[in-house]
């Protein structure tokens, strides 16, 4: 039911079309939530899924042309409604399905569709659910050959495996073609001849007019949307500019070039939210909107995900033209019907979207039956083993053994860590995972397609934020819900090289009392990319912080697709158990600091996972390598929250051979400071070697080297260095943030380490820190921890992973 093309244009092969030199630039593409709005102060057009789509009445000599788009299919090929109370209640990132798709268009397309066209924006394939991924989305083209597809953008993850991979298979070679449609981009250019390397346009006969389909792509290169490997030899041309010369030479008259009566622009790319003021803000789709000829009657979008209905007087232009996106997943079908008028005139009559969601639309019982054999064929191929864990990974538990989530656990900080190098291509640094996506344990042993996929149901996307350290510390302060949640804590699952503490005991938002990212202190005004599911980046689970992100980039990956690929690169999986998070409560620091005769006491939580084994053991604090106290660590699982692993130690600081009066007043604690001593700090070690090293010292005694006078050594005014002030944590003077980097810092200057595999690191300020087994850094260095006016303690785990070449990300 496809419409018939004009002879002298069927179907342009693919491969380098004549064309003008381009110029390059850059796309600028983020998420936010959904609004309805118009740049012409028009609202938004949904159509219920009760009411018939609009059609508006063709005067005498007129032509209308329907247009049915839809826009990041994602292989969505199953029927995925999200329900209430056991009834559907659909919402966003819900997919209706193939077959309700096929049977919309069979229905609105009527007996006869050469008046029509079906047409996509592109990401037709590509972060793909379970059915269709498994299977390199064979099934996602089988339907929409199917539903007669006429013609689509290229999208982002349309080169997911390459450019040879789109020309070869989901193309095909001419004769033996698999997708029957066009693939369309008149800005991806051959690099060496600055023309496109694929068709720019396709023309479609529809109601006897020639509708000239012009594609245009997000930024590949500029976004880091694709292996570079696999767009060796391609560049990015500007949208607007490139789509402009192929308006013209489809409007010039010359038949050699193509000629059409009607342009429409496909374009993989989009506003940023819903809001018509993202049409005015500077972006290259901004850009495209207003400055793209006004020859091209309608801007059909993508990318983004976002579902709107503008309308918009183009630069130079009089008629106003829709600029439409219909979601994501098959959630809405966009309509556009434009009328000719006999003087050729085009003018935009319809432009709305469809819900599909609602159960409206009877299925294409023929587009059903590939669909259901593509999940049978899943099943199978579910069975095959992807890799293997070399223990089990499981959720947090309650103490009656049913899910807590509001624990850390393995398994959440394990599946962060694949969502960070699944995006680690858009320069992801940290990414955190919420517990409710996880929805199954994995057991020891070999692990197939299957057993992945149950972990995470949900096919959410990995969008990757751009957040301040500040931003940061609020996102986790926020997994202490609301009093009117249904659960008091939400644990947020950490990946490799993140780790923070906090104190359980603080009032509400003042809680972490420290960060570090691969042994540096995160600073406040820092700007980190962050990657998290799509639900989370939305603010789901009540985590507002995340949804203020300065830019969103959503990669298209889909959760699922990232593990695989996790596995394939590290099939034999070596679970970590270090812990992303601990609970630390100390004796206040007095003024002037703690002195030989005090009593100190540390409490510690959160030392265990409630559900990954015998963890017991003894936890201990030492100074200067000696050990001050030890206790057993308390691993009753405790309900609702992250603070089974418990442990208290006391111990009193030990004399420095400086007489002290009975009650120390603040002058004599500062004196002692005078006596050879050395402050050192707190460090805990965990029964797995972990150590925490805390914001808070205390003075011990030292042997002086023999080789240097006491009265001259470093620090010491009559020798010429710089010394370095000795502000205590709690103390009157304050202390100050991290120096060496001009950010007020969070949790520290670094010199702290939890050595899971032993070792050494350089420490925020340059200086280095060795830290193997309970060895403590040199004196000098924990001037550096006192910078930490009121923080408690800080915690660093290092990336079990080989550093990246921080060049080799590209920005997302």
């Amino acid at each position: 039911m496809s419409p018939s093309h004009t002879p002298e244009t069927t179907r342009r092969r693919r491969g380098i079309v004549a064309g003008t030199a381009l110029a390059t630039a850059g796309v600028l593409v983020a998420l936010a939530a959904p609004t309805a709005a118009s740049a012409a102060e028009t609202p938004a057009t949904t159509t219920p899924a009760a009411t018939a789509p609009a059609t508006a009445a063709a005067a005498a000599g007129d032509t209308t042309i329907d247009l049915y788009d839809v826009n990041d299919f994602h292989g969505r090929i199953t029927r995925s409604i999200s329900q209430t109370a056991g009834k559907p209640t659909p919402r966003d990132g819900d997919a209706a399905g193939a077959a309700t798709l096929a049977g919309a268009l069979d229905q609105l397309r009527g007996p006869d569709p050469s008046t029509s066209a079906f047409v996509s924006s592109g990401d037709n394939i590509g972060g793909s659910t379970f059915e269709s991924f498994i299977q390199q989305d064979q099934p996602t083209i089988d339907v929409l050959n199917q539903m007669d597809l006429s013609v689509s953008a290229i999208g982002n993850h349309e080169l997911d495996k390459g450019q040879d991979d789109l020309r070869d298979r989901v193309i095909g070679p001419d004769g033996a073609r698999n997708a029957k449609w066009d693939y369309i981009s008149a800005n991806i250019l051959d690099s060496a001849t600055g023309e496109p390397a694929f068709d720019p346009y396709s023309i479609q006969e529809i109601s006897g007019k020639r509708v000239g389909f012009i594609g245009a792509t997000v930024d590949l290169v500029e976004q880091g949307l694709v292996s570079p490997d696999g767009i060796a030899g391609l560049e990015m041309g500007d949208i607007t500019t490139e789509v402009n010369s192929v308006a013209d030479d489809l409007t010039d008259g010359d038949d050699t070039n193509g000629e059409a009566d009607v342009l429409v622009l496909l374009v993989h790319d989009g506003a940023e939210s819903s809001a018509a003021a993202d049409l005015d803000n500077g972006s290259d789709f901004a850009r495209a909107v207003h400055g793209v000829t006004p020859k091209v009657a309608a801007i059909l979008s993508a990318h983004t995900h976002q579902t709107y209905v503008h309308s918009v007087v183009p630069d130079g232009g009089t008629i106003p033209r829709p600029v439409i996106q219909t979601g994501s997943y098959g959630f809405n079908l966009g309509h556009v019907q434009l009328t000719v008028a006999a003087d050729g005139t085009v003018t935009p009559s319809v432009a709305e979207n469809v819900r599909l969601v609602d159960g409206t639309f009877t299925p294409d019982a023929g587009v059903q039956q590939t669909v259901d054999a593509a999940v049978a064929e899943a099943d199978v191929q579910g069975a095959v083993e992807l890799g293997s864990i070399d223990r089990d990974m499981r959720r947090a538990v309650q103490s009656d053994g049913s899910e807590n989530r509001g624990g850390e656990s393995t398994l959440g900080n394990f599946v962060a860590e694949v969502q960070r190098e699944a995006t680690d291509r858009q320069g992801s640094q940290i990414a955190f995972m919420n517990s409710g996506g996880l929805r199954a344990d994995m057991a020891a042993g070999p692990v197939t397609y299957k057993e992945a996929a149950a972990v995470q149901s949900f096919a959410n996307t990995l969008v990757v934020l751009d957040l301040t350290g500040d931003q940061i510390r609020q996102a986790l302060e926020q997994q202490w819900q609301p009093s009117t949640a249904s659960r008091p804590f939400l644990k947020l699952g950490a990946s490799d090289g993140f780790a923070y503490t906090y104190d359980p005991q603080a009032a509400a938002g003042s809680r972490i009392t420290s960060m570090t990212l691969d042994g540096e202190a995160i600073g406040a005004t820092t700007t980190y990319k962050v990657t998290v599911n799509s639900f989370l980046a939305g603010g789901g689970d009540n985590f507002a912080a995340f949804k203020q992100a300065a830019t969103k980039q959503d990669s298209g990956k889909v959760d699922l697709e990232a593990q695989v690929e996790y596995f394939r690169a590290h099939p034999e999986v070596t679970v970590p158990m270090d812990q992303r998070a601990v609970g630390v409560t100390t004796t206040p620091v007095p003024e002037g600091g703690f002195q030989p005769g005090d009593e100190v006491t540390v409490d510690l939580s959160s030392l265990v996972f409630s559900n990954a084994g015998d963890q017991s053991g003894d936890v201990s604090v030492s100074a200067g390598g000696q050990v001050l106290a030890t206790s057993p660590v308390d691993t009753t699982v405790v309900d609702k929250t992250d603070e089974q692993g418990r442990a208290s130690l006391t111990f009193t600081v030990p004399e420095s051979g400086a007489a002290q009066p009975a009650t120390p007043s603040t002058a004599s604690r500062l004196a002692a400071t005078a006596v050879e001593t050395s402050d050192e700090p707190l460090v805990v070690e965990l029964p797995n070697g972990q150590q925490i090293t805390l914001a808070v010292t205390i003075p011990l005694a030292v042997v002086p080297d023999p080789g240097t006078d006491p009265g001259t050594g470093p620090g010491d005014p009559t020798d010429g260095s710089d010394p370095t002030p000795t502000p205590v944590p709690g103390g009157a003077d304050g202390g100050s943030g991290d120096e060496g980097s001009g950010d007020s810092g969070l949790g520290g200057t670094g010199s702290g380490v939890v050595p899971i595999s032993g070792g050494g690191i350089d420490t925020a300020d340059g200086g280095d820190l060795a830290y193997t087994g309970a060895e403590l850094a040199a004196p000098a260095l924990t001037a550096g921890l006192l910078l930490l006016a009121g923080l408690t303690a800080l915690l660093v785990v290092r990336r079990k992973r080989a550093a990246h070449d921080v060049s080799e990300r590209a920005e997302g």
